[in-house]
Protein backbone atom coordinates (compact mmCIF):
# COMPACT_ATOMS: atom_id res chain seq x y z
CA UNK A 1 0.00 0.00 0.00
CA UNK A 2 1.04 3.36 -0.51
CA UNK A 3 0.49 6.18 2.03
CA UNK A 4 -0.31 9.60 0.94
CA UNK A 5 -0.96 12.96 2.60
CA UNK A 6 -3.92 14.15 1.36
CA UNK A 7 -6.30 17.33 2.24
CA UNK A 8 -9.51 16.48 2.98
CA UNK A 9 -12.49 19.54 2.78
CA UNK A 10 -15.67 19.79 4.50
CA UNK A 11 -18.18 21.42 2.60
CA UNK A 12 -20.35 23.49 4.59
CA UNK A 13 -23.79 25.67 3.95
CA UNK A 14 -21.72 28.66 3.35
CA UNK A 15 -19.63 26.90 0.50
CA UNK A 16 -16.59 27.64 2.73
CA UNK A 17 -14.24 25.34 2.80
CA UNK A 18 -12.39 23.79 6.23
CA UNK A 19 -9.39 21.71 5.40
CA UNK A 20 -8.26 19.22 7.77
CA UNK A 21 -4.79 17.31 6.31
CA UNK A 22 -5.09 13.20 7.00
CA UNK A 23 -3.49 10.03 5.44
CA UNK A 24 -5.14 8.18 2.85
CA UNK A 25 -3.94 4.47 2.36
CA UNK A 26 -4.11 4.21 -1.38
CA UNK A 27 -3.96 0.84 -3.17
CA UNK A 28 -0.61 0.15 -5.50
CA UNK A 29 -1.84 -1.16 -8.57
CA UNK A 30 0.00 -4.42 -9.90
CA UNK A 31 -1.66 -4.14 -13.32
CA UNK A 32 -2.14 -1.75 -15.82
CA UNK A 33 -6.11 -1.50 -14.83
CA UNK A 34 -7.80 -2.59 -12.42
CA UNK A 35 -10.89 -4.60 -13.30
CA UNK A 36 -14.11 -3.80 -10.84
CA UNK A 37 -17.04 -6.34 -11.50
CA UNK A 38 -20.22 -5.58 -10.84
CA UNK A 39 -22.03 -8.37 -11.72
CA UNK A 40 -23.53 -8.86 -8.00
CA UNK A 41 -24.52 -5.32 -7.79
CA UNK A 42 -25.56 -3.50 -11.24
CA UNK A 43 -26.71 -6.93 -12.52
CA UNK A 44 -29.13 -6.74 -9.22
CA UNK A 45 -31.47 -3.90 -11.35
CA UNK A 46 -31.55 -7.51 -14.45
CA UNK A 47 -32.49 -9.89 -11.14
CA UNK A 48 -35.28 -7.56 -9.69
CA UNK A 49 -33.01 -7.57 -7.22
CA UNK A 50 -33.52 -11.48 -6.43
CA UNK A 51 -29.89 -12.53 -5.90
CA UNK A 52 -29.60 -15.81 -3.69
CA UNK A 53 -26.55 -16.23 -1.49
CA UNK A 54 -26.01 -19.12 -3.23
CA UNK A 55 -25.84 -17.58 -6.55
CA UNK A 56 -23.50 -15.03 -4.98
CA UNK A 57 -20.85 -17.24 -2.99
CA UNK A 58 -20.54 -19.37 -6.63
CA UNK A 59 -20.24 -16.18 -8.27
CA UNK A 60 -17.42 -14.82 -6.36
CA UNK A 61 -15.48 -17.80 -5.97
CA UNK A 62 -15.99 -17.53 -9.94
CA UNK A 63 -14.52 -14.60 -10.05
CA UNK A 64 -12.14 -14.78 -7.20
CA UNK A 65 -10.17 -17.78 -9.48
CA UNK A 66 -10.06 -15.56 -12.36
CA UNK A 67 -8.17 -12.94 -10.58
CA UNK A 68 -10.78 -10.41 -10.14
CA UNK A 69 -9.32 -7.69 -7.80
CA UNK A 70 -12.47 -5.88 -6.72
CA UNK A 71 -15.90 -7.44 -6.31
CA UNK A 72 -19.00 -5.22 -5.45
CA UNK A 73 -21.65 -6.63 -3.81
CA UNK A 74 -25.44 -4.25 -3.00
CA UNK A 75 -28.47 -4.24 -4.35
CA UNK A 76 -28.89 -2.23 -7.84
CA UNK A 77 -29.28 1.19 -6.31
CA UNK A 78 -26.72 0.67 -3.23
CA UNK A 79 -26.59 0.09 0.19
CA UNK A 80 -30.28 0.75 1.79
CA UNK A 81 -31.63 0.60 -2.02
CA UNK A 82 -34.07 -2.30 -1.10
CA UNK A 83 -37.56 -0.23 -1.08
CA UNK A 84 -40.49 0.38 -2.34
CA UNK A 85 -39.13 2.62 -5.16
CA UNK A 86 -36.40 1.09 -6.09
CA UNK A 87 -37.79 -2.29 -5.44
CA UNK A 88 -37.13 -5.04 -2.59
CA UNK A 89 -34.29 -7.26 -1.99
CA UNK A 90 -35.33 -11.17 -2.42
CA UNK A 91 -32.15 -11.17 0.11
CA UNK A 92 -31.01 -8.55 2.97
CA UNK A 93 -27.76 -7.04 1.54
CA UNK A 94 -26.03 -8.04 4.38
CA UNK A 95 -25.78 -11.10 4.11
CA UNK A 96 -25.21 -10.94 0.31
CA UNK A 97 -21.87 -8.89 1.08
CA UNK A 98 -20.96 -11.51 4.19
CA UNK A 99 -21.20 -14.49 2.18
CA UNK A 100 -19.23 -12.87 -0.75
CA UNK A 101 -16.83 -11.91 2.03
CA UNK A 102 -16.79 -15.65 2.81
CA UNK A 103 -15.87 -16.67 -0.27
CA UNK A 104 -13.29 -14.46 -1.76
CA UNK A 105 -10.33 -15.29 -1.34
CA UNK A 106 -7.90 -12.67 -2.78
CA UNK A 107 -10.64 -10.28 -3.87
CA UNK A 108 -11.91 -6.84 -2.08
CA UNK A 109 -15.66 -6.70 -1.89
CA UNK A 110 -16.58 -2.99 -2.54
CA UNK A 111 -20.24 -1.52 -1.95
CA UNK A 112 -21.99 1.27 -3.38
CA UNK A 113 -23.46 3.89 -1.55
CA UNK A 114 -25.97 6.65 -2.93
CA UNK A 115 -26.62 9.66 -0.75
CA UNK A 116 -30.33 9.79 0.13
CA UNK A 117 -30.92 5.98 -0.62
CA UNK A 118 -27.89 4.90 1.91
CA UNK A 119 -26.83 6.29 5.30
CA UNK A 120 -23.64 6.32 7.49
CA UNK A 121 -25.40 3.51 9.65
CA UNK A 122 -25.89 1.81 6.54
CA UNK A 123 -21.99 2.49 6.21
CA UNK A 124 -21.38 0.80 9.55
CA UNK A 125 -23.12 -2.28 9.23
CA UNK A 126 -21.32 -2.47 5.91
CA UNK A 127 -17.89 -2.48 7.79
CA UNK A 128 -19.73 -5.03 10.29
CA UNK A 129 -19.25 -7.40 7.44
CA UNK A 130 -16.32 -6.68 6.41
CA UNK A 131 -16.64 -4.95 2.96
CA UNK A 132 -13.61 -3.45 2.12
CA UNK A 133 -14.22 -0.29 -0.73
CA UNK A 134 -17.18 2.52 -0.70
CA UNK A 135 -18.03 3.89 -3.74
CA UNK A 136 -19.99 6.56 -3.09
CA UNK A 137 -22.60 7.93 -6.44
CA UNK A 138 -23.29 11.12 -7.18
CA UNK A 139 -24.96 13.44 -10.16
CA UNK A 140 -22.33 14.28 -12.18
CA UNK A 141 -22.94 18.24 -10.82
CA UNK A 142 -23.10 17.31 -6.95
CA UNK A 143 -20.07 15.97 -5.99
CA UNK A 144 -20.46 18.21 -2.69
CA UNK A 145 -23.90 16.47 -1.54
CA UNK A 146 -21.52 13.47 0.49
CA UNK A 147 -19.03 14.91 2.66
CA UNK A 148 -20.39 12.96 5.66
CA UNK A 149 -20.45 9.71 3.82
CA UNK A 150 -17.01 9.85 2.78
CA UNK A 151 -15.72 11.14 5.92
CA UNK A 152 -17.64 8.36 7.46
CA UNK A 153 -15.57 5.78 5.17
CA UNK A 154 -12.35 6.86 5.60
CA UNK A 155 -13.34 6.54 9.42
CA UNK A 156 -13.88 3.39 8.89
CA UNK A 157 -10.51 2.90 7.35
CA UNK A 158 -12.43 1.58 3.90
CA UNK A 159 -10.67 2.37 0.43
CA UNK A 160 -13.11 5.27 -1.26
CA UNK A 161 -14.03 5.72 -5.38
CA UNK A 162 -16.24 8.38 -6.37
CA UNK A 163 -19.21 7.86 -9.37
CA UNK A 164 -20.20 10.99 -11.06
CA UNK A 165 -23.03 9.32 -12.65
CA UNK A 166 -24.64 10.90 -16.06
CA UNK A 167 -21.52 11.97 -17.24
CA UNK A 168 -22.94 12.25 -20.42
CA UNK A 169 -24.42 15.63 -19.28
CA UNK A 170 -22.04 17.35 -17.84
CA UNK A 171 -18.96 19.40 -20.25
CA UNK A 172 -15.80 17.76 -19.73
CA UNK A 173 -14.17 20.92 -17.90
CA UNK A 174 -16.98 20.75 -15.16
CA UNK A 175 -17.20 17.03 -14.69
CA UNK A 176 -13.02 17.77 -13.94
CA UNK A 177 -14.28 20.45 -11.86
CA UNK A 178 -16.15 18.08 -9.80
CA UNK A 179 -13.35 15.00 -9.58
CA UNK A 180 -11.47 17.70 -7.93
CA UNK A 181 -14.57 18.11 -5.32
CA UNK A 182 -13.88 13.94 -4.81
CA UNK A 183 -10.40 13.85 -4.33
CA UNK A 184 -9.62 16.96 -1.98
CA UNK A 185 -12.30 15.13 0.20
CA UNK A 186 -10.44 12.03 0.31
CA UNK A 187 -11.70 9.52 -2.63
CA UNK A 188 -8.93 8.10 -4.25
CA UNK A 189 -10.92 6.97 -7.56
CA UNK A 190 -13.07 9.73 -8.59
CA UNK A 191 -15.25 8.14 -11.78
CA UNK A 192 -16.33 9.03 -14.98
CA UNK A 193 -19.94 7.23 -15.10
CA UNK A 194 -21.82 6.89 -18.08
CA UNK A 195 -24.90 5.67 -16.71
CA UNK A 196 -27.10 5.67 -19.60
CA UNK A 197 -24.20 4.39 -22.10
CA UNK A 198 -24.46 8.22 -23.77
CA UNK A 199 -21.12 8.61 -24.46
CA UNK A 200 -19.87 8.18 -27.80
CA UNK A 201 -15.99 7.89 -28.39
CA UNK A 202 -15.13 11.11 -28.68
CA UNK A 203 -17.13 12.52 -25.52
CA UNK A 204 -15.64 9.54 -23.80
CA UNK A 205 -12.27 10.89 -24.37
CA UNK A 206 -12.69 13.79 -23.93
CA UNK A 207 -13.95 13.75 -20.09
CA UNK A 208 -11.31 10.88 -19.46
CA UNK A 209 -8.62 13.81 -20.57
CA UNK A 210 -10.00 15.99 -18.53
CA UNK A 211 -10.33 14.35 -14.92
CA UNK A 212 -6.94 12.78 -15.84
CA UNK A 213 -5.42 16.04 -16.47
CA UNK A 214 -7.29 17.44 -13.28
CA UNK A 215 -6.56 14.69 -10.13
CA UNK A 216 -4.40 11.96 -12.31
CA UNK A 217 -1.20 13.27 -10.22
CA UNK A 218 -3.08 12.63 -6.78
CA UNK A 219 -5.78 9.48 -7.87
CA UNK A 220 -6.40 7.15 -9.87
CA UNK A 221 -9.17 7.67 -12.32
CA UNK A 222 -12.36 5.26 -13.06
CA UNK A 223 -14.65 4.98 -15.62
CA UNK A 224 -18.18 2.68 -15.24
CA UNK A 225 -19.84 2.70 -18.66
CA UNK A 226 -23.01 0.66 -20.07
CA UNK A 227 -23.33 -0.69 -23.76
CA UNK A 228 -26.34 0.85 -24.61
CA UNK A 229 -25.29 1.97 -27.98
CA UNK A 230 -22.31 -0.39 -28.21
CA UNK A 231 -19.54 1.73 -27.77
CA UNK A 232 -18.44 0.39 -24.28
CA UNK A 233 -15.47 -1.76 -24.96
CA UNK A 234 -14.51 0.39 -27.48
CA UNK A 235 -14.40 3.64 -24.86
CA UNK A 236 -12.79 1.07 -22.26
CA UNK A 237 -9.55 0.47 -24.20
CA UNK A 238 -9.54 5.03 -24.93
CA UNK A 239 -9.84 5.07 -21.22
CA UNK A 240 -7.02 3.28 -20.73
CA UNK A 241 -4.91 5.05 -23.67
CA UNK A 242 -5.96 8.45 -21.31
CA UNK A 243 -4.65 7.19 -18.10
CA UNK A 244 -7.96 5.77 -16.69
CA UNK A 245 -6.50 2.88 -14.14
CA UNK A 246 -10.19 2.07 -12.81
CA UNK A 247 -12.31 0.22 -15.23
CA UNK A 248 -16.16 -1.86 -14.65
CA UNK A 249 -17.26 -4.89 -16.17
CA UNK A 250 -19.98 -7.62 -15.59
CA UNK A 251 -20.14 -11.25 -16.85
CA UNK A 252 -22.63 -11.97 -19.61
CA UNK A 253 -23.01 -7.95 -19.50
CA UNK A 254 -25.06 -8.57 -16.75
CA UNK A 255 -26.35 -4.63 -15.65
CA UNK A 256 -29.19 -3.43 -15.57
CA UNK A 257 -31.73 -5.55 -17.65
CA UNK A 258 -28.24 -7.02 -19.07
CA UNK A 259 -26.50 -3.89 -20.54
CA UNK A 260 -23.55 -3.31 -18.87
CA UNK A 261 -19.79 -3.76 -20.38
CA UNK A 262 -19.47 -7.35 -20.58
CA UNK A 263 -16.51 -8.51 -18.78
CA UNK A 264 -15.65 -10.96 -21.57
CA UNK A 265 -15.96 -8.78 -24.26
CA UNK A 266 -14.15 -6.24 -22.23
CA UNK A 267 -10.92 -9.10 -22.08
CA UNK A 268 -11.69 -9.09 -26.23
CA UNK A 269 -10.57 -5.60 -26.58
CA UNK A 270 -7.87 -5.17 -23.59
CA UNK A 271 -5.92 -8.55 -24.56
CA UNK A 272 -5.17 -7.47 -28.39
CA UNK A 273 -4.56 -3.89 -27.31
CA UNK A 274 -1.97 -5.60 -24.72
CA UNK A 275 -3.28 -3.90 -21.81
CA UNK A 276 -2.13 -5.93 -18.63
CA UNK A 277 -5.08 -6.56 -16.65
CA UNK A 278 -3.75 -10.04 -14.60
CA UNK A 279 -6.95 -11.92 -15.00
CA UNK A 280 -7.54 -15.24 -16.58
CA UNK A 281 -9.46 -14.69 -19.48
CA UNK A 282 -10.39 -18.76 -19.51
CA UNK A 283 -11.50 -19.00 -16.06
CA UNK A 284 -13.69 -15.69 -16.54
CA UNK A 285 -15.24 -17.38 -19.40
CA UNK A 286 -16.01 -20.35 -17.75
CA UNK A 287 -17.56 -17.86 -14.89
CA UNK A 288 -19.64 -16.26 -17.11
CA UNK A 289 -20.83 -19.42 -19.09
CA UNK A 290 -21.01 -22.33 -16.28
CA UNK A 291 -22.13 -19.98 -13.02
CA UNK A 292 -23.83 -17.11 -14.53
CA UNK A 293 -25.53 -17.75 -17.74
CA UNK A 294 -27.42 -20.39 -16.25
CA UNK A 295 -29.62 -18.30 -13.30
CA UNK A 296 -30.02 -15.74 -16.05
CA UNK A 297 -33.81 -14.41 -16.01
CA UNK A 298 -33.13 -13.10 -19.67
CA UNK A 299 -30.27 -13.36 -22.02
CA UNK A 300 -28.58 -10.11 -22.19
CA UNK A 301 -29.44 -8.23 -25.75
CA UNK A 302 -29.10 -4.75 -26.95
CA UNK A 303 -33.01 -4.51 -27.97
CA UNK A 304 -34.92 -1.67 -28.79
CA UNK A 305 -35.52 -0.15 -25.14
CA UNK A 306 -32.09 -1.13 -24.53
CA UNK A 307 -30.68 1.60 -27.72
CA UNK A 308 -33.29 4.16 -26.83
CA UNK A 309 -32.44 4.43 -23.79
CA UNK A 310 -28.74 5.45 -24.27
CA UNK A 311 -29.65 7.42 -27.47
CA UNK A 312 -32.09 9.54 -25.36
CA UNK A 313 -29.39 9.06 -22.65
CA UNK A 314 -31.64 8.21 -19.47
CA UNK A 315 -30.50 6.50 -16.45
CA UNK A 316 -29.96 2.81 -16.50
CA UNK A 317 -31.81 2.10 -13.28
CA UNK A 318 -35.04 3.54 -14.96
CA UNK A 319 -35.59 0.65 -17.65
CA UNK A 320 -37.09 -1.80 -15.78
CA UNK A 321 -39.00 0.67 -14.05
CA UNK A 322 -40.04 2.25 -17.80
CA UNK A 323 -40.89 -0.97 -19.25
CA UNK A 324 -43.15 -2.10 -16.08
CA UNK A 325 -44.79 1.39 -16.32
CA UNK A 326 -45.15 0.74 -20.16
CA UNK A 327 -47.34 -2.52 -19.34
CA UNK A 328 -49.41 -1.17 -16.40
CA UNK A 329 -50.61 2.03 -18.52
CA UNK A 330 -50.72 0.26 -22.38
CA UNK A 331 -47.87 2.95 -23.54
CA UNK A 332 -44.63 1.80 -25.41
CA UNK A 333 -41.75 2.08 -23.31
CA UNK A 334 -39.37 3.49 -25.73
CA UNK A 335 -41.84 7.09 -25.65
CA UNK A 336 -41.48 6.70 -21.62
CA UNK A 337 -38.10 6.26 -22.18
CA UNK A 338 -37.39 9.27 -24.48
CA UNK A 339 -39.99 11.49 -22.36
CA UNK A 340 -37.59 10.76 -19.23
CA UNK A 341 -34.80 12.12 -21.42
CA UNK A 342 -36.58 15.04 -22.33
CA UNK A 343 -37.31 16.04 -18.81
CA UNK A 344 -33.83 15.31 -17.94
CA UNK A 345 -34.81 12.63 -15.18
CA UNK A 346 -32.24 11.67 -12.40
CA UNK A 347 -31.54 8.61 -9.98
CA UNK A 348 -33.57 9.04 -7.58
CA UNK A 349 -36.62 10.56 -9.53
CA UNK A 350 -38.09 6.66 -10.57
CA UNK A 351 -41.49 7.73 -8.97
CA UNK A 352 -41.36 10.06 -12.39
CA UNK A 353 -41.54 7.85 -14.54
CA UNK A 354 -45.46 7.04 -13.12
CA UNK A 355 -46.37 10.53 -14.25
CA UNK A 356 -44.80 10.97 -17.09
CA UNK A 357 -46.27 7.87 -18.10
CA UNK A 358 -49.90 8.63 -17.16
CA UNK A 359 -49.09 12.02 -19.32
CA UNK A 360 -48.64 10.34 -21.87
CA UNK A 361 -51.37 7.88 -21.83
CA UNK A 362 -53.68 10.78 -21.40
CA UNK A 363 -52.11 12.46 -24.89
CA UNK A 364 -53.38 9.35 -26.86
CA UNK A 365 -56.38 9.29 -26.02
Amino acid sequence: MIKRDTVFCMIGADADRAAITASVHEPELPHAVRIVDTTLRDGSHAMTHRFTETQVRDTVRALDRAGVEVIEVTHGDGLGGSSFNYGFSRTDEMRLIAAARDEAKQAKIAVLLVPGSGTVDDLKRARDHVADLVRVATHATEADVSPQHFTAARDLGREIAGFLMMAHRVWPEDLAKQARIMVDAGRQAPYCTDSAGALLMHEARARFEALVAEVGDEAWVGYHDHQNLSFGVADSVIAHEAGVRYIDGSLCALGVRGRQQPDRSARRGVRPARIDTGLDVGALLDAAEDVVRPYLTRWPKLDRNAVVRGWAGVRSSFLLHAETAAERYKVPAPDILRRGGELGLVGGQEDMIIDSTIELAGERR
